[in-house]
């Protein structure tokens, strides 16, 4: 049976699809942008900072289903360019640095609202 995860930390979809879903002890979190839930803007100047708020969007999305980083199992990424990929790495490997997950990083052509990266998780508990 799925459950639908919502949270007022992260931002509201701006779409048909829900923040996350959980089936079992398995949850997906859909893929986030650097969306300021409270003002629902882009933010960021660089990919630093835009892969910091992507990130707190998915740890908000996974506290409030009782998950926490720890457990993500995968992560998929979307850069918008490819030569962003040691600057957001060092970003990303502080919030991942001990067992990190398996990881998939594509360059793609555009995101939505010109966002410069899209992460999506799978967590799994246990």
């Amino acid at each position: 049976m799925k459950e639908i995860v919502f949270t007022d930390k992260a931002p509201r979809p701006i779409g048909p699809y829900s923040q996350g879903v959980k089936v079992g002890d398995v949850l997906y979190v859909s893929g986030q942008i650097p969306v300021d839930p409270n003002t629902n803007e882009i933010v960021g100047k660089n990919i630093e900072e835009q892969t910091i708020r992507v990130i707190e969007n998915i740890k908000a999305i996974l506290e409030s289903a009782g998950y926490m980083l720890d457990d993500v199992v995968m992560s998929f990424v979307y850069l918008k360019d490819i030569k962003d990929f040691q600057r957001f790495n060092e970003v990303y490997s502080k919030y991942f640095s001990k067992n990190p997950p398996a990881r998939v990083t594509i360059e793609v052509s555009r995101l939505p609202r010109d966002a410069l990266i899209e992460i999506s998780v799978i967590a799994q508990k246990g």
